[in-house]
């Protein structure tokens, strides 16, 4: 009976130990194939850093960041358009200067110089330098706003001008050439001349 126990004991032993040895040759066997699928399959994290990185490195968005935004002609359109206003209104430096030629024409006039010669000194050299002045804004916005036109000519291809800084700029241009045609009207007296004295 003891030897039958032994025996058992023994056989059971053998048996557990054959099954221990046969689950760690599995075991062994099975870690390739493991690590085999784990480096078929990629890491999430590694996908989701990639994608950052490939959504950073956009040429649509490096291109925009690298492309101007057109601010610069924007301003220009803008200020092409004030500049024609103030060639049509005379503006504050047109209405100073003027006022100082007047001052300039009374205190070279004699009072004893005909009625003609003060005309001309006090009121006509103050018209005229209106009229230059206006002249100078109105060359100054045509200037301008031919540059913001021609702007994208020479900037980057592809990109295309915003329309309002077209309408903007082609308003200035406008401004522009009534206020220098006025301005040129005034200086030659075609336009609301000197009144006759004789």
């Amino acid at each position: 009976m003891a030897t039958k126990t032994t025996e058992c004991t023994e056989t059971g032993t053998a048996a557990g130990t054959g099954a221990r040895k046969d689950d760690e040759t599995t075991a062994a066997a099975g870690a390739p194939e493991e690590r085999a699928v784990d480096a078929a399959q990629p890491d999430e994290d590694a996908v989701a850093s990639a994608a950052e990185g490939e959504g950073e490195g956009d040429p649509e968005e490096a291109a925009g960041d690298k492309a101007p935004s057109g601010v610069g002609q924007g301003a220009g359109a803008v200020v092409s358009a004030a500049l024609g206003l103030v060639s049509l209104s005379g503006g504050w430096i047109g209405t100073v200067a003027s006022a100082r030629e007047q001052l300039v024409g009374q205190l070279r006039t004699s009072s004893t110089a005909s009625v003609a010669t003060q005309v001309k000194e006090v009121y006509g050299d103050a018209w005229h330098t209106t009229a230059l002045w206006a002249g100078l804004f109105a060359l100054a916005a045509l200037i301008t706003g031919v540059v913001v036109l021609a702007r994208p000519a020479f900037g980057v291809p592809g990109r295309p001008q915003a329309p309002w800084i077209k309408s903007v700029a082609w308003a200035g241009v406008s401004l522009g050439v009534i206020g220098l045609l006025l301005a040129v009207l005034k200086y030659s007296d075609a336009l609301l001349g000197l009144p006759s004295t004789g």
